[in-house]
């Protein structure tokens, strides 16, 4: 019977390998985000044989919501371990981050067995590595222009090192107060996931990038390795009083972090407008549609 618990460091050689084996592309495929959002979802995990299993047991609906295990093994093995554990908890087998290749394994083992939902607000925006690098071509006439704005302020952008933690921290941390009396569960679950972030910095292989104005923090950005040929942006933090900064942190660490990769996946929109056109305004590659498949 499967066991849940808290995600913790030293699970990272485990759960690593079962990720490299599948080589997802959706963001939630990776240790260092497991660990650092585990309070969005309350996540927790599990293993089955050679399968890692991670499960959000927060929803609106009262079901849980599993991923797709990663690993390898029999896909009808492990679903099925998972339906009795459902059923233990006398609710439906409910799976996420299901790409349309794992929808068609799904379709095959357990034909009629399910039905589909998807949100395009949960879809990653995939870019080639070299057009954010490069910003090539007409399409980015607009972001060249933001970029030279940023050039502009006399910023220095530097790779992430230790002695940068604290000073990004307290920069986090004043962008959170000024939210007003904001005090939603997903923007304490950011300030946690910011900290994890920076509390492993080095046990989770993460790469950061910092622009400094005056001395100053004024946007910082964290990545690490999602699969062997895809980069993934985490998080990423900019003071807007300064004209073309979300380009420059942008732009910089794409050139510095993500060149030896093909792909950089910055995660999904939410279904928040204003991060949607930020994002489209970067003419992904394609989107990583993904749904939810409930078993009935």
């Amino acid at each position: 019977m499967l066991e849940f618990r808290d995600i913790a460091i030293t699970d990272k050689e485990r759960i690593t390998a079962a990720l490299n084996t599948s080589q997802f592309m959706g963001c939630e495929y990776s240790f260092s985000n497991n660990m650092a959002w585990k309070r969005l979802g309350d996540s927790q995990i599990s293993f089955y044989k050679d399968f890692y299993i991670c499960c959000s047991f927060r929803s609106d609906d009262g079901v849980p919501r599993f991923f797709l295990p990663s690993g390898s093994g029999d896909y009808r093995d492990v679903i099925n371990e998972m339906m009795k554990y459902s059923e233990i908890l006398g609710k439906p087998l409910r799976i996420a981050g299901i790409t349309d290749t794992s929808l068609n394994m799904l379709s095959e083992l357990f034909p009629d067995r399910f039905y589909t939902e998807t949100d395009d607000g949960d879809w990653d925006y995939i870019y080639l590595s070299d057009d954010l690098i490069t910003l090539r071509g007409r399409k980015y006439h607009s972001k060249r222009n933001h970029l030279a704005r940023f050039n502009e302020l006399g910023a220095d952008y530097s790779f992430m090192t230790e002695r940068d933690f604290d000073d990004c921290i307290t920069f986090s941390t004043l962008e959170y107060n000024s939210r007003s009396a904001e005090t939603d569960h997903s923007f304490v679950a950011e300030q946690y996931a910011i900290n994890t972030y920076f509390n492993y910095f080095g046990e989770l292989g993460l790469q950061g990038g910092v622009i400094r104005i005056d001395g100053n923090v004024a946007a910082f950005t964290i990545g690490d390795r999602l699969n062997n040929d895809t980069f993934c942006v985490h998080i990423e933090k900019a003071d807007t009083r300064f004209n073309g900064i979300y380009a420059g942190i942008n732009n910089c660490f794409a050139g510095s972090a993500a060149s030896g990769y093909k792909y950089i996946n910055r995660e999904e929109d939410l279904g928040i407008e204003g991060l949607r056109k930020a994002k489209q305004s970067y003419h992904p590659a394609f989107l990583l549609k993904k749904y939810t498949v409930t078993f009935k």
